[in-house]
C-alpha cells in the first residue's frame, strides 16, 4: 500500500457555517449587550466539520472575542458539545495554550458562548517543520498539565477513553462478526481483518486507569498558529480521562502523511513515554476502523467535508499501520 496524496478536505476551510447575519436579531444583540458594544465585523472560522455558527467578532470598542452558537432544536447534541467545551474550558489550568472562556449565554432559542480568540491560522498541509514543532511542544505542554487534573476538571465526570473504546471507537470486530459493512480497503488489508481486531481490542485494556485528561479529538483543524509561531488547541469538546500518547497518535496522521518520520516523532515525543510497545499500533488500528466505517455515516448537521475527512484519516491511519506491521 503507498501512502494516498495528501487529502482532499481543505482543513483550513471544511466547514460550513452561517454567517453572523443569518443569526436570529434578538441573539445577535444579547451577544452584543455581553460583549459591551455592537458588533462591526465578523470573521467566520472556516476551519472544522459542523455547521455551528463560529467567528471571531469585532466590536465598536476596539474588542474581539470568538462566539459559537447554535440552535437547541434543531443542532440539540452540538448545543450539548458546545455546553461541555464551555465547561471544560472552564476548568483548564491557566496558562495553557487552550482559549480562555469568557462567557454562555441561552437566548431566542439558542446557546452560545464565548473566549478569547486566538489570532492565528490553521496549519496548512503538507506540514511546515516550525509549525509542527510548535504544535508537538505545545502538546507537551498541555499533557505534562494535564497528567495531574486539577479538582474542578475531574469533578465534571468526564468520560474514560476506555468506555468510549469500547463504546463508540472500536469498529473492525463488528466488521468481522458481520454487524457492520466491510469499508472500502486494499485486497492487503482485508486479509488482515483478524489481525485488526486483535490490535484495536487492546486499546481499552491500554487506557483503563489513566487519571489524566486529554483533549481526545487532536487533528490539524483544531490547531491555530498564532502570531509568534505558538500553537493553540482549540475544540475541547471531546476532552477524556486517557493517556496522552492517544492524542499524539491522532495528530500525527497528518505528519504521516506529510512524509515525515513519525514514528520517530512518536517514540521522541514526552507524551509516549512509558507507552505499552504497541500501543501506537492498536490506536492506529482502531482509528482506521473508527474514521473507514463511519465515512458514509455523515449527519446532515455536519460540513459535507466530513465523509472525505474520515475516509482519508482512516486511510493514512491504516498505511501508516500496514508499513509498521510489514504488511505491504
Amino acid at each position: 500500500m503507498s501512502s494516498p496524496p495528501l487529502p482532499p478536505v481543505p482543513y483550513h476551510a471544511g466547514a460550513l457555517r452561517p454567517s453572523w447575519s443569518a443569526l436570529p436579531a434578538a441573539l445577535r444583540a444579547a451577544v452584543a449587550g455581553r460583549l459591551g458594544a455592537p458588533v462591526v465585523a465578523a470573521r467566520v472560522a472556516a476551519a472544522g466539520f459542523t455547521r455551528g455558527f463560529a467567528a471571531v467578532l469585532d466590536t465598536a470598542d476596539g474588542g474581539r472575542a470568538f462566539v459559537k452558537a447554535a440552535p437547541a432544536v434543531a443542532q440539540p447534541r452540538l448545543v450539548q458539545g458546545y455546553a461541555r467545551e464551555a465547561a471544560i474550558l472552564d476548568r483548564l489550568p491557566a496558562g495553557l495554550p487552550a482559549p480562555r472562556l469568557r462567557w454562555m449565554l441561552n437566548d431566542s432559542g439558542w446557546f452560545a458562548l464565548c473566549t478569547d480568540a486566538v489570532d492565528g491560522h490553521t496549519p496548512r498541509l503538507p506540514w511546515a517543520p516550525a509549525e509542527l514543532d510548535a504544535t508537538l511542544a505545545a502538546y507537551a505542554e498541555v499533557a505534562a498539565a494535564l497528567a495531574t487534573p486539577p479538582a474542578g476538571l475531574t469533578a465534571l465526570g468526564l468520560p474514560q477513553l476506555a468506555e468510549l473504546a469500547r463504546s463508540d471507537i472500536l469498529w473492525w470486530e463488528e466488521v468481522a462478526a458481520g454487524r457492520e459493512p466491510l469499508p472500502a480497503l486494499p485486497a492487503a488489508a482485508r486479509a488482515r481483518l483478524p489481525e485488526l481486531v486483535a490490535l484495536e481490542s487492546r486499546l481499552p485494556g491500554y487506557a483503563d486507569g489513566a487519571t489524566g485528561v486529554i483533549h481526545g479529538d487532536l487533528r490539524v483543524d483544531n490547531v491555530l498558529i498564532d502570531g509568534d509561531g505558538r500553537a493553540w488547541f482549540c475544540d475541547w469538546t471531546w476532552a477524556c480521562s486517557g493517556p496522552a500518547w492517544f492524542d499524539l497518535a491522532g495528530l500525527l496522521l497528518t505528519a504521516y502523511a506529510s512524509g515525515l518520520d513519525t514514528d520517530r516523532l512518536f517514540a521522541g515525543h514526552p507524551a509516549s513515554a512509558g507507552a505499552p510497545p504497541d500501543a501506537l499500533d492498536a490506536t492506529l488500528a482502531a482509528l482506521a476502523g473508527y474514521y473507514l466505517t463511519g465515512a458514509d455515516a455523515t449527519p446532515v448537521t455536519a460540513s459535507p467535508h466530513r465523509s472525505a475527512h474520515q475516509r482519508w484519516s482512516g486511510e493514512q491511519a491504516l498505511d501508516w499501520l500496514a508499513r509498521r506491521q510489514g504488511w505491504r
